[in-house]
Order: C-alpha cells, then sequence, then structure tokens
C-alpha cells in the first residue's frame, strides 16, 4: 500500500477541520463543531496546543490524529492524550488506523512518555474491539467530567 503518515503543517488546516467535521457526523456530533479554520490555526500552529498527524493513501488525506502531551503525576513523566483518531469509512480495516497509533505510540517512546491514552465512546463497540485487540485497556471506575459554557464562566467566577 502507498500509504505515509506525516505531521501535520499550516497548509494542513482546511483538510483538519473537513477530517474533524466527518468524524463529528460519525459521532452524530457535527452540530457541536464550532472550530473554524482560524481556531485551529491558531491553537495547533500559533499556540501549539496540540499536534496532529495526517494519514495519506495515495496522496490523498484519509485520516488523521489529533493529541496532546499529558502528564502523569504518579509517573513523573508527560504522557500523550489521543483526543482524535479518525479514518475515513471507506478505508477503514485497512490497518491505517493501527499504523496512526503505531505512529503515536513511537513518538511517545520517543519522548520518554510514560503512557498513550484515549476516551472511546461506550457505543463505539468496533472501536472497542479494535483498541482491545491492541493492548488497550479499558479504565473502569473512572468518570470523564467537563465543565463548558455557561457552567465554565461560572466555575472562573467563584
Amino acid at each position: 500500500m502507498s500509504y505515509k503518515i506525516r505531521f501535520a503543517e499550516e497548509k494542513d488546516v482546511s483538510t483538519i477541520l473537513h477530517l474533524i467535521k466527518e468524524l463529528a457526523s460519525y459521532e452524530l456530533l457535527l452540530d457541536q463543531v464550532v472550530a473554524t479554520e482560524e481556531f485551529l490555526l491558531d491553537s495547533l500552529f500559533k499556540k501549539k496546543s496540540a499536534e496532529v498527524i495526517i494519514c495519506e493513501y495515495d496522496h490523498q488525506p484519509i485520516g488523521y490524529a489529533l493529541f496532546f502531551t499529558s502528564f502523569s503525576t504518579f509517573l513523573g513523566r508527560a504522557g500523550i492524550y489521543l483526543e482524535d483518531l479518525f479514518v475515513i469509512p471507506n478505508m477503514r480495516n485497512k490497518g491505517f488506523g493501527k499504523a496512526m497509533l503505531s505512529f503515536l505510540a513511537k513518538t511517545a517512546k520517543e519522548r520518554n512518555c510514560g503512557r498513550l491514552e484515549w476516551s472511546c465512546l461506550d457505543w463505539n463497540e468496533p472501536s472497542i474491539q479494535f483498541y482491545k485487540k491492541l493492548g488497550a485497556v479499558p479504565m473502569d471506575g473512572w468518570t470523564v467530567y467537563r465543565v463548558t459554557d455557561d457552567a465554565l464562566t461560572n466555575l472562573a467566577n467563584l
């Protein structure tokens, strides 16, 4: 197969946003996407809040992964938190998701990170089975909490 995984560059912003919207559509959350090319350019390439890798097949983008550095106080080391992993539907089950996860694992090892972790929607059984085959373990007993919008503003004003 003629594929390539590479770190995204500023010129990829429109591609990244397009793939984010495809992922959101798959997750039935497209109405929640408020990201713009300008936001992504600022966050990813100016502030460097996160990084993106793009998977290309025959020079066409077919998937991406967006990740950022996390930190484990117990390990005393950084980690990589994978926010998004997405492969377009007609290119699934061909090894591209696995290749991107392997790329991120190698990146984590090169950066001396203690772990690579991510969240998965409870209903996404194909992804859950895929992750388990790779040796990933669900974090039973942990629940993700989130504060957004008015709740975030209210908390900030306490």
